[in-house]
């Protein structure tokens, strides 16, 4: 039988596509479910405002993808979902009411999605989420366990795969004296940002929030970029770690630096942006890679697989598994993005 993409194409064969109203907290949400081939269906939930359902619901489509590689590629027994609860407006805030309204939801769902932190939660809107579903995670937890914000973990894999690819494209010994751009400087940005100012590395930043990048750039020795600007700069390396399809054909054209390796979900705006920064001879870190620090955490938190130490050093494998991406497309010639995706679908038995 065809496989319908019911009229989104980003609809990959998922198991399922959730939507769901509360009226009576006005709670709008989507939750889609691409495989649980692995285990459970694991990802996080964020809260945004979109221009419209369609583009919410394709937030969630790809992103549901992105978490089945992501958790594939990272050994873990999970599968691939995402959550989104729609903002009525640009910088609404979420209501407890419609947090416990999505925690009805999760539990509705038997444990086939595990919801946890992404954009717009944090660590207190999870417990209250917790209150009505067990199924969650990045929860607050004791000292030198598994789990609790995810952010600094994302930072941390993020920053040893930044400077897998510096070595891989730049042949860096360390990151002393390398240009990068960073491309949004929130938890992940922002921790990577500390690390890299750490090793020496010129940084300069970038941020939708002005005052942040600019508090922080302060605090690095760091410059500060138009946000337009950031990812056409003459340096070394881009880092984007805001939101994603952001490589397009315009602004892969117009970059200028020879690496690209950064946190953000979903970089490429389309399948044919991966093989076109390939052909530039640029080393891209695929995402779902680069960024699994946070799931790894969260993930071993659910599981109950291991404490912080583990958490660690399911971690620091990040860069082998970026060196076995590019092995793979030096040998094959295809792009790193694609070589990722088909270990991935392997992994989950669609390959």
């Amino acid at each position: 039988m065809k496989t319908m993409d019911w009229g989104f194409p980003d609809f990959d064969a998922h198991e399922g596509v959730h939507l769901f109203t509360d009226p009576a907290s006005g709670l709008h949400a989507i939750i889609a479910i691409h495989s649980t081939a692995l285990g459970p269906a694991a990802g996080g939930v964020r809260f945004w405002h979109y221009a419209n359902t369609d583009g919410a619901i394709t937030d969630a489509l790809r992103l549901s993808r992105g978490m089945s590689y992501k958790n594939a590629m990272a050994g873990l027994a999970l599968g691939g979902g995402k959550g989104v609860v729609l903002a009525d407006t640009p910088g609404a805030t979420i209501t407890e009411a419609q947090l416990k309204a999505f925690g009805r939801v999760v539990e509705s769902l038997g444990g086939r999605y595990v919801t946890a932190e992404d954009v717009g939660m944090s660590e207190a809107r999870m417990k209250v989420i917790a209150g009505e579903t067990r199924y969650v995670s990045g929860l607050p937890v004791a000292s030198g366990a598994a789990g609790g914000d995810p952010g600094p973990y994302t930072a941390m894999g993020v920053y040893l795969g930044v400077k897998a690819a510096a070595k891989r494209g730049l042949g860096a010994v360390d990151m002393k004296g390398v240009r990068v751009a960073v491309q949004g400087v929130g938890s992940v940005g922002g921790g990577l940002a500390r690390l890299l100012a750490k090793d020496g590395a010129v940084l300069t930043l970038a941020d939708v929030d002005t005052a942040r990048a600019e508090a922080l750039a302060a605090e690095l020795g760091a410059s500060v970029a138009a946000t337009a600007d950031i990812l056409s700069l003459d340096v070394d390396l881009v880092s984007p770690n805001a939101l994603g399809a952001i490589l397009t054909e315009t602004s892969i054209a117009a970059l200028k630096a020879k690496v690209v390796a950064g946190g953000a979900n979903n970089q490429l705006a389309t399948r044919e942006d991966g093989r076109r920064i390939h052909e530039r001879g640029i080393v891209y870190a695929p995402d779902y890679v680069i960024n699994a620090g946070g799931i790894i955490n969260v993930g071993l938190e659910y599981l109950g697989a291991g404490d912080e130490a583990e958490v660690r050093a399911r971690i620091a494998r990040i860069p082998e598994r970026l060196d076995q991406v590019w092995d793979e497309s030096e040998a094959t010639g295809d792009p790193s993005s694609e070589v990722a995706d088909r270990i991935a679908q392997r992994l989950i038995g669609r390959g």
